[in-house]
């Protein structure tokens, strides 16, 4: 097992995970674990993408490669203002 360390953040970011983990039954511990697997690191998305081009018989070029990162900026921009 790991050993617990602390994070500083705002008291209401504090307050917002507090009332996020009990409506899910959770700890803060358990939500942010859970957060920080469900992303994906730029390299993990490199080689997703990487992957994904290769099983739809497309070169992995630059161009491709600009594509994937708009499109991803597209997705973040769409969850921003979700969120918002």
């Amino acid at each position: 097992m790991s050993k617990p360390t602390s994070i500083k953040t705002t008291e209401a970011v504090r307050d917002r995970l507090r009332v996020l983990a009990q409506e899910r039954g959770t700890s803060i511990t358990d939500l942010l674990e859970e957060l920080a697997a469900s992303q994906l690191t730029q390299d993990e998305q490199e080689q997703r993408a990487i992957e994904a081009a290769g099983e739809l018989g497309i070169e992995y070029t630059g161009e491709v490669r600009r594509a994937g990162e708009s499109a991803w900026e597209k997705v973040r921009a769409h969850q921003n203002s979700a969120a918002a």
